[in-house]
């Protein structure tokens, strides 16, 4: 299964999203309201949506001021969770989230809603970036 976010432009250079996406704690600021969340250690955090079961990630891979590629850290849920950093100008950037997971026809149908909106929520509120 395939989503993608809808493309947000950020008054921020590539730089400072990349900063403030390969920091796990930001992700508390990105969440939708009433979603759990809990920094495990500097690479990995929890969060819970509603009725849904708590997800652990970990961050897997940063690419300098382009990529941060985040993975559900339980095999039971495989997904990773990209976001894509364009620059437009010097202070501007284009963000884009993707989400890549293998689940079973059910299981795709029973989550596509949910993931759906939660990836639209992180990424209309990255406007929340400030340094």
């Amino acid at each position: 299964m395939n989503l993608e976010s809808p493309t947000k432009v950020v008054d921020k250079s590539p730089e400072e999203v990349y900063q403030f996406l390969m920091n796990v704690e930001n992700f508390e600021t990105l969440m939708p309201e009433n979603t759990k969340f809990e920094k495990i250690n500097d690479t990995r955090f929890l969060f819970a949506l509603k009725g849904m079961p708590e997800i652990v990630l970990d961050l897997k891979e940063g690419v300098p001021h382009s990529k941060v590629v985040l993975g559900a850290a339980s095999d039971k849920l495989p997904f990773t969770l990209t976001g894509n950093i364009t620059q437009i100008e010097e202070k501007k950037s284009e963000v884009q989230l993707l989400f890549e997971g293998e689940f079973n026809p059910m299981m795709s149908m029973m989550i596509k809603g949910p993931i759906t909106k939660f990836i639209e929520t992180l990424a209309s509120n990255l406007d929340r970036i400030d340094s």
